[in-house]
């Protein structure tokens, strides 16, 4: 595998140059999703031991900030696809290597809730359901179909009582893509619907949900894959926010409003520009810092504290909403510069509001932190 910092610096350049052509087309161009694809990036945090890459999330949240200041939905389809790979840590090696590796540039679409149907019969399952949120689907080898088990009508059950919910890996061609990502911001991103209909999934073709054993040892596997989501979606919202504060700095040096001096002239720009820098440099250094610092805890202990895990939390939150402020503040001040189809201010301001009301960007979670930092008992799922 090539450096991937480096190539995602090279393929920036091109993802920047295709930005109108991802929103508009609602997906990834076939040669940037290739590029990507051949380049490993998708395969980042595959294990090593079936030839992915499992790269340290210190270079692994640098790689997806690269993608996000050249195009927000290129990130995100990256962080979708690649964290979820994570699973491949959880299945036997032979089963994972045939879902990731076997199949050319193999990338699997999943869907977070278990509203499917799995029917038990020799050998599988018979899957049935329609699904949402599945990121990059039109370039995937594979729909994650999340499942409960039910047996006679009623769910099967886990030996700790839980339901059996699992995913069940389908080929995309005998899945239905149904067009339902009408939205504003992140349309690169392609997140549509799809629909399985009594689908056959051998047994090796499926792991658990929820808390499956580990095949794979390795630290990046120690760290819960939702906090792995939150920092590729904090880094990815960095970039967008790096790229457009550093959009309204070359827009201030032209652009004279109506009647008044040079944006760059002007004191209150001047202020926020110095507040935003301030505001986004903090919440990028907190990131890392704290990335860095859950990765050397992980690499010698093979597991988190639930204080390390708030942290992570914590700064995953704060990066992107610090993000969101800096965009807004940008987008403000560049006036109806920013409010026209095609300009990159505009994009970037739907883009970051989009990722604003996802899961990992809930105000709550900064309320969830301050009751661990209190001593008050907290749903350690969310952490």
């Amino acid at each position: 595998m090539t450096d991937p910092l480096a190539a995602a610096r090279v393929i920036a350049p091109r993802v920047r140059a295709c930005a109108d052509e991802i929103e508009a087309d609602r997906e990834l161009p076939r040669s940037i999703f290739e590029a990507l694809a051949d380049a490993g990036i998708f395969h980042l945090l595959v294990p090593r031991s079936i030839g992915g890459g499992e790269l340290d999330p210190p270079t692994y949240i640098q790689v997806i900030e690269e993608l996000g200041k050249a195009d927000a939905s290129t990130a995100w389809v990256v962080n979708q696809g690649a964290v979820y790979a994570t699973y491949a840590a959880r299945m036997p090696r032979e089963a994972a290597r045939a879902i990731w590796m076997d199949v050319p540039r193999a990338v699997v679409a999943n869907t977070p809730m278990a509203t499917a149907t799995a029917i038990p019969v020799s050998g599988g399952y018979r899957v049935t359901g329609r699904q949402g949120f599945a990121t990059g689907c039109r370039h995937a080898a594979w729909l994650a179909a999340h499942a409960t088990v039910t047996e006679n009508g009623q769910a099967r059950r886990l030996p700790d009582g839980a339901p059996d919910a699992r995913y069940l890996y389908v080929p995309v061609a005998e899945g239905e893509l149904l067009d339902t990502w009408t939205v504003r911001g992140m349309r690169g991103t392609g997140t549509h619907h799809f629909a399985v209909q009594d689908v056959f999934v051998p047994e090796s073709r499926t792991v658990l949900s929820v808390n499956p054993p580990f095949y794979e040892k390795g630290p990046l596997y120690q760290i819960p894959r939702t906090l792995l989501f939150a920092s590729g979606d904090a880094a990815a919202a960095l970039g967008v926010a790096r790229a457009c504060l550093d959009g309204f700095i070359e827009l201030a040096s032209t652009k004279s409003p109506r009647n008044q001096i040079l944006l760059r002239d002007q004191p209150m720009i001047q202020d926020m520009v110095g507040h935003a820098e301030a505001n986004l440099r903090s919440a990028r250094a907190f990131l890392v810092e704290t990335v860095e610092e859950i990765w050397a805890r992980a690499s010698a202990t093979g597991a988190l504290t639930l204080d390390e895990r708030a942290m992570l939390r914590l700064s995953t939150t704060h990066g992107i909403r610090q993000a969101v402020s800096v965009v807004d503040a940008v987008y403000n001040a560049s006036g109806v510069t920013a409010i026209y189809d095609g300009h990159p201010l505009q994009r970037q301001f739907q883009d970051i509001h989009v990722i604003s009301q996802h899961l990992q960007a809930r105000f709550a979670h900064y309320e969830l932190v301050g009751q661990h930092w209190l001593g008050l008992p907290v749903d350690e799922t969310r952490l």
